[in-house]
């Protein structure tokens, strides 16, 4: 085993004696050491839950014969930290769990790791770092919040409060039934109802095989959870008995996969930036042709919150992932999956229990897949769309620049009603480096839904949006502003055409003009100058490479 670099052997002697001190006995050091990588905090709804997790996982482990050892990594809500500078830190964050697991299992030659997670950058980190080491590992995600209740409608996160702010200013609904739905829209522990980013990545890791059957809906606080989670304790046992590793299940083919179905479900358009880091720890060539190539050939047979009307507890009781893959089971590929079980043989023997919320191939929402990839003279590099949660009239559109260096300064215009219709919101110099971290955009995005203007404005950035974003909003925007990007020296007025269908986005200025602006152009100046940020910024990689440390 691994582990016996530290437990065995005349010069372990003074290993062994720090190991007993733990609590182990003697028999313990005979068995194999898993890690419990846990992002248990007090602060994030999607993690509450964990403690009781935490136990299950540590039983599995020890009937199945192996030794745990639970260890903390970092965790930040998305939603709390939006809107201001708490939201330069989730996308960076990724990187530090990452590089924890990697740091935690390798100081302890750790044999194996669960990892318990469930929110946004967490899980694609902890993807990312049991990739690099290579060492066998499962990804238990602790759940979807099950739906607020609110005079008999369902309520969701997204919808109940972000574009109810703006509602609530334009006067469509009363103070104090805002003050209703602030506390009644996340009613307890989970990750947000809808297919956000934490769902989508959870649902993403299932499908790749990393994490057990079943694993990625099944709600939070449920006893199916808490049986997934000692299950999946077991089974890392087991995986380590027969040197299953990551690299064996994260392959070419199984990020294919999540590709697929994160097509066809509509997923957050985050996803991107993860499943081409995963692949590049994982030493796979991954880049954004393939999300795109594969979106032309993937219909998009759900509609999940807050592209549609269904939450991620209707995808649970249509049959979870399992009843996805037997849906899409044409398109996919036949891989291992981490409780042993293949891709088709998980297919063939599940069923679908409702075909509205997993509609048939030939019942599509739409032809194509949740996710667009564009390019143009303003993303020469690509830029990235949720094309499955704009509607069908803004699908191609030209609008007029009104351009802004910070988001902030783009939600007080919005909020302010400076935004009209045929008006193209800009935000620049928010991208992986200028940001830093690449924030997200909902602030902005669920303000100009609930003012009523995602028919008639769009918005273009070098950040990215969270997966409760709709409308015409595109981000990714490559290169970003900071690095040089024509983002960079557009102006109030400039016409800028967006053409999903036909994956263009431009801004209507010649060569010649374009090449004279930058002739007087000079970068923002780094908004942050000391600290981790800091050294984020210089480090990081444009968003179409997947915005990894370089």
């Amino acid at each position: 085993m691994r582990s016996d670099m530290i437990k065995k052997g005349l010069e372990r002697v003074p290993h062994r004696a720090l190991l007993h001190a733990t609590g182990l006995s003697r028999k313990d050091l005979g068995r194999p050491f898993i890690g419990v990588a846990t992002s248990f905090t007090d602060l994030i709804p999607g993690h509450v839950g964990m403690r009781d997790l935490e136990r299950f996982i540590e039983r599995g482990v020890c009937y199945g014969g192996g030794a745990p050892f639970l260890f903390g990594v970092p965790g930040i809500c998305d939603g709390i930290a939006m809107g201001h500078l708490g939201m330069c830190y989730p996308l960076a964050l990724r990187e530090i769990v990452a590089d924890t697991i990697e740091t935690v299992c390798n100081a302890h030659q750790l044999d194996g790791i669960i990892c318990l997670t469930n929110c946004d950058k967490i899980t694609p980190g902890m993807l990312m770092g049991v990739a690099r080491l290579n060492i066998p590992a499962i990804i238990v995600t602790a759940g979807p919040m099950v739906s607020g209740r609110f005079n008999k409608r369902k309520l969701a996160f997204v919808h109940d409060t972000y574009e109810a702010m703006a509602r609530a200013k334009k006067g469509d609904i009363s103070a104090k039934e805002l003050s209703c739905l602030e506390i009644e829209a996340c009613p307890g522990q989970g990750s947000c109802q809808g297919l956000y980013t934490a769902n989508t990545m959870a649902c993403l890791t299932e499908v790749m095989g990393m994490s057990i059957t079943g694993c990625g809906t099944a709600l939070a606080g449920s006893a199916k959870k808490r049986r997934i989670a000692e299950a999946s304790g077991e089974r890392i046992v087991e995986l380590v008995k027969k040197n299953i590793r990551p690299r064996d299940i994260i392959t070419k083919k199984s990020l294919e996969n999540a590709i697929v179905v994160d097509m066809a479900l509509g997923g957050s358009s985050n996803t991107v930036l993860h499943l081409m880091s995963i692949a590049h720890e994982a030493g796979i060539d991954l880049d954004l042709k393939t999300f795109d190539k594969i979106s032309k050939s993937v219909p998009h047979i759900a509609a999940i919150e807050p592209a549609g009307e269904h939450f991620m507890e209707d995808v649970e009781y249509a049959g979870g992932i399992p009843a996805v893959l037997k849906r899409l089971k044409s398109k996919l590929n036949n891989v291992l999956n981490a409780d042993g079980q293949k891709t088709f043989e998980i297919a063939d023997n599940t069923a679908i229990f409702d075909d509205q919320v997993i509609r048939p191939l030939d019942k599509a929402y739409h032809k194509q897949g949740g996710i667009a990839v564009l390019h143009g003279n303003l993303a020469p590099k690509g830029a990235v769309v949720k094309q499955s949660g704009v509607s069908a009239k803004m699908m191609k559109f030209i609008g007029r620049a009104c351009v802004f260096n910070r988001e902030e300064e783009a939600m007080q215009a919005i909020m302010n009603n400076k935004i009209k219709k045929g008006d193209c919101v800009v935000i620049r110099y928010e991208g992986p480096s200028g940001g830093p971290g690449m924030r997200e955009m909902l602030a902005p995005t669920a303000a100009i839904v609930g003012l009523g203007l995602s028919d008639s404005v769009a918005l273009v950035t070098d950040g990215r949006f969270s997966g409760g974003t709709k409308g015409p909003c595109i981000g990714h925007v490559s290169p970003e502003a900071s690095a040089g990007g024509v983002i960079a020296v557009i102006k109030n007025g400039d016409r800028i055409s967006i053409d999903i269908p036909n994956r263009k986005i431009e801004v209507k200025l010649s060569k010649t003009e374009i090449e004279n602006r930058f002739k007087h152009w000079k970068p923002v100046a780094p908004k942050i100058k000391t600290g981790y940020l800091s050294r984020y910024s210089r480090m990081v990689s444009s968003a179409d490479e997947g915005a990894v440390l370089k």
